[in-house]
């Protein structure tokens, strides 16, 4: 079986997780063809960014329980491995959330630089139900997300999320009706394709860096650096004389 699908469109690799008798749950199985199509998609130079999607009717069901109930140490490591691959892509990363994303599969969705919602799309971490502990940093990225609070609200308390209220609290970027999911999430994953890749990956790695800094002054050094390397680069250079043309042009009229 091959677990996930890859199609790659105007720079953007759509990958699909495609077990939906299974509802798309996170086995071992579907965890390693994740990290591998993530490692095959890095090193195309074509690619300019991801989305993530599940095959209908759900985006991720979760960990596969009998995955579960043979757990190990080692075994566990195995299976985050899926949404770690995703936490570390070095390039944009859009989770477009067709419908239930629970536990381990809303690992997947929040390892994701964004998460697009359809109207159908349902969050919960569920880890309560099954009274087991969460894994693979699930309390740390809801909190990191929605703070304190909403960690609290879905983890400690069992409270889901539609699509329209995880859009309300910032645990999605928006929502759209299930039928132009795909579309609106290729649309803006497009935009990263407008830049080349070297500067793609060296902003999201400073956005990392950033997200650990004490305070300004340090994230303008950081900066500061990394902006001087993107001036003296070929792509800076040409698009800022087209620029100065077109100003030009305009004020000539």
């Amino acid at each position: 079986m091959e677990y996930v699908k890859t199609e790659v469109r105007d720079r953007v690799a759509v990958l699909t997780l495609d077990d939906p008798a299974r509802r798309n749950a996170l086995s071992l199985d579907m965890a390693e063809a994740v990290a591998a199509s993530l490692a095959r998609v890095e090193t195309d130079p074509d690619v300019a960014a991801v989305v993530v999607t599940g095959a209908p009717p759900a985006f991720s069901a979760g960990a596969d329980l009998d995955d579960l109930a043979a757990a190990s140490r080692e075994r566990l490591g195995r299976i985050y491995e899926g949404f770690l691959a995703l936490a570390r892509f070095p390039l944009p990363t859009i989770a477009a959330v067709n419908g239930p994303a629970v536990g381990a599969g809303l690992n997947l969705a929040l390892a994701c630089d964004l998460r697009i919602a359809g109207a159908g799309a349902h969050f919960e971490s569920r880890f309560l139900d099954l009274a087991l502990h969460p894994g693979g940093g699930h309390g740390w990225m809801l909190d990191r997300i929605l703070g304190p609070q909403g960690a609290a609200a879905m983890v400690l308390l069992g409270q889901g999320l539609s699509g329209e209220e995880a859009a309300r609290c910032g645990l999605a970027w928006r929502v759209v009706p299930d039928e132009a999911l795909r579309d609106t999430a290729l649309e803006i994953a497009a935009r990263a394709a407008v830049a080349p890749l070297e500067l793609m990956r060296r902003m999201k790695s400073t956005l990392r860096e950033e997200a650990a800094l004490k305070g300004h002054d340090d994230a303008v050094a950081l900066e500061l650096e990394v902006q001087l390397w993107s001036t003296e680069q070929p792509a800076f250079r040409d698009r800022l004389e087209a620029l100065r043309r077109r100003i030009a042009q305009r004020r000539s009229r």
